[in-house]
């Protein structure tokens, strides 16, 4: 099997990554926005892929679906401690990436792209970049029972299929 297959397999087996998915989906459960659930996560992976291979950007297709699948496990401590998902999905991130057998230099790529995901200003963060475009097109708002009453600006809901 492909090294970097094993490592994405490894974060989606890990038992903390697994308990703070189960945790996140238990806060959401009654949610009507949006949830950020193991579904979220592969979306803004494969968005993100094709926004790399479209983009010629080169990035390691296992990279990016680290990044996409370990962008809001931060929700977590958003949660419970009220610690911005950004930031508290960096250090949540860390363990679960060395497991994986990730390198320092990766674990700093990634959690850089966890922590800048949020925003559009970091154009010179390929990988957060394309992180940030993937998880707002993953959001399906054309078919959303609960568009009308979500915070998102009515500019950044997505009511047309992008390809």
């Amino acid at each position: 099997m492909n090294e970097n297959i094993d490592r994405i397999n490894i974060i989606l087996n890990n038992k903390f990554y697994i308990e703070c998915i189960k945790k996140i989906e238990n806060y959401e459960e009654d949610r009507i926005y949006c949830k950020h659930n193991i579904e979220h996560f592969l979306d803004v992976a494969r968005i993100a892929y094709i926004i790399n291979l479209e983009n010629k950007l080169n990035i390691k297709k296992d990279i990016i679906y680290a990044a996409a699948l370990l962008h809001d496990i931060g929700r977590l401590k958003q949660y419970e401690q009220g610690i911005p998902h950004n930031i508290a999905g960096c250090e949540l991130s860390i363990d679960i990436l060395k497991s994986a057998n990730y390198n320092e230099e990766e674990i700093n790529e990634i959690t850089k792209a966890i922590s800048e995901h949020r925003n559009l200003d970091n154009n010179e963060n390929k990988l957060a970049s394309i992180i940030y475009f993937s998880d707002k097109k993953s959001r399906n708002c054309f078919k959303c029972s609960a568009r009308e009453s979500c915070n998102w600006k009515e500019e950044n809901k997505n009511f047309n299929i992008i390809y």
